[in-house]
């Protein structure tokens, strides 16, 4: 398994898509970071995770070591997800390809927009849109969104009923350079996270650029 930190051994598809996804520019909410990335599904693969937080919806969004030195570490979480990219040199019969991209986004919903029976199809419809909206083309895209009901009881149940909605989704992109793919993903969690889409015309601000 290679991740963007150790390309030692990596073959050429593999660094190139590395390459494509540090050139990813993502919106100014979403805080990425690279978390270990599974090594059973290929041999080389990298994975990032993505937090959406309240404090990050304000206008100077603190991350990562500098926001636990704050002593802000209790900011509502709005979303967060996983991106992976599984490369297989040999090529896989199942992703009709060399690479695979494998997604997760949970996010706490409103308790009304969580009886929404057509929630489960907008979220995918999400994720299509998004995809479009940056031209990432992609095959073989396949999901589940499920509703996660959370009730308490006992000594917790003074607490408010909790409705989340989980979405896990994996595509074939058509080649190893899959910016767009990282960029639409980064939106589809900030979409989630209820955030407000970006005016037509106006550019998101760089996000924090990985290294």
């Amino acid at each position: 398994m290679t991740t963007i930190g150790g390309l030692e051994h990596a073959p050429a598809d593999f660094r190139t898509a590395l390459g494509a996804l540090r050139r990813a520019r993502v919106r100014r909410e979403l805080a990425l970071h690279e978390i270990p990335a599974p090594s059973r599904l290929a041999p080389f693969a990298v994975a990032l995770g993505a937090d959406v937080t309240a404090d990050a919806t304000g206008p100077t969004p603190v991350h990562g070591p500098a926001r636990l030195a704050l002593g802000d570490v209790d900011a509502p979480e709005l979303a967060h997800g996983r991106f992976i990219l599984l490369h297989d040199p040999d090529g896989s019969p199942v992703w009709d390809g060399h690479f695979r991209i494998v997604t997760y986004i949970r996010a706490e919903l409103e308790p009304e927009m969580g009886n929404d029976q057509m929630l489960g199809s907008v979220a995918w419809t999400w994720l299509q849109e998004a995809l479009a909206d940056h031209g990432a083309a992609f095959r073989q895209a396949g999901g589940t969104a499920t509703r996660i009901l959370s009730e308490s009881y006992g000594s917790l149940a003074g607490r408010p009923d909790a409705v989340d909605i989980e979405l896990r989704a994996s595509w074939t992109p058509a080649d190893a350079d899959v910016t767009d793919h990282l960029e639409a993903w980064g939106d589809m969690v900030c979409t989630f996270a209820g955030l407000p889409p970006l005016p037509a015309g106006v550019a998101s601000l760089p996000g924090r650029r990985l290294t």
